[in-house]
């Protein structure tokens, strides 16, 4: 056992993907996507600072 005979054998390299080449199609839903985005942040963080949505007051049950 001399060298690397006994240690773990190391994967293989994959090969380096090529930079695919986006055409006006993919850029434009790509913009889409992220305004997509950014507006659901904005609306989750302007409803988180509010209480419950629907608060009806005390309802009572029941005969007088």
């Amino acid at each position: 056992m001399s060298g690397r005979e006994g240690s773990k054998k190391q994967p293989l390299k994959q090969p380096k993907k090529q930079a695919k080449e986006m055409d006006e199609e993919d850029k434009a839903f790509k913009q889409k996507q992220k305004e997509k985005r950014k507006k659901l942040k904005e609306l989750k963080a302007k409803a988180s600072g509010k209480g419950p949505l629907a608060t009806g007051g005390t309802k009572k049950f029941g005969k007088k």
